[in-house]
């Protein structure tokens, strides 16, 4: 993730002439243009990959991760509110890999069964029950869920 502060540039004359904008390609000819994770963007280019919402507004802050652009709020519900380990507490840093299941986000070694500590791994099978994790041998009785490769769920959308 990158957490990048969006700076108005003044243009004026021959350095904005030069740049070409990362969103549409074109050249960047306006009177500000903007400087957002290492690259110029035209203010009305520089976009949620989500919600399409421009971001280009003076002293903004976006997020970029998998591939995305993302304003704050999409950044949020896409990959955990805290960036804490839902098990652990500890922080998980933006660019390791996670599990999800609903709203909490672990990191990899922490997702694991509650009764026999078995850590699960993409494609197993698991129960969530009140926050809590089980294994199908430990299951307590809830709805099954299936864990998806990566770190969405099935039944979450991503944009």
């Amino acid at each position: 993730m990158v957490n990048s502060r969006v700076e108005a540039v003044l243009g004026g004359g021959g350095a904005a002439a030069a740049r070409a904008c990362a969103g549409c390609g074109g050249r960047i000819a306006d009177r500000f243009l903007l400087f957002s994770m290492e690259r110029y963007w035209h203010t009305r280019c520089l976009k949620c990959s989500c919600c399409h919402a421009q971001l280009g507004e003076f002293s903004s802050i976006c997020y970029s991760k998998g591939g995305m652009i993302l304003c704050k709020n999409d950044y949020i519900r896409l990959f955990g509110h805290s960036g804490a380990c839902s098990a652990c507490g500890q922080s998980i840093p933006a660019s390791e890999l996670v599990m999800r299941a609903q709203s909490s986000v672990y990191h990899l070694k922490c997702f694991s069964c509650a009764t026999c500590r078995n850590r699960l791994v993409p494609g197993d099978r698991f129960h969530y029950v009140n926050g809590t994790i089980f294994c199908e041998q430990d299951r307590p009785g809830a709805a099954l869920v299936a864990l998806q490769g990566g770190s969405i769920m099935a039944d979450q959308k991503v944009c």
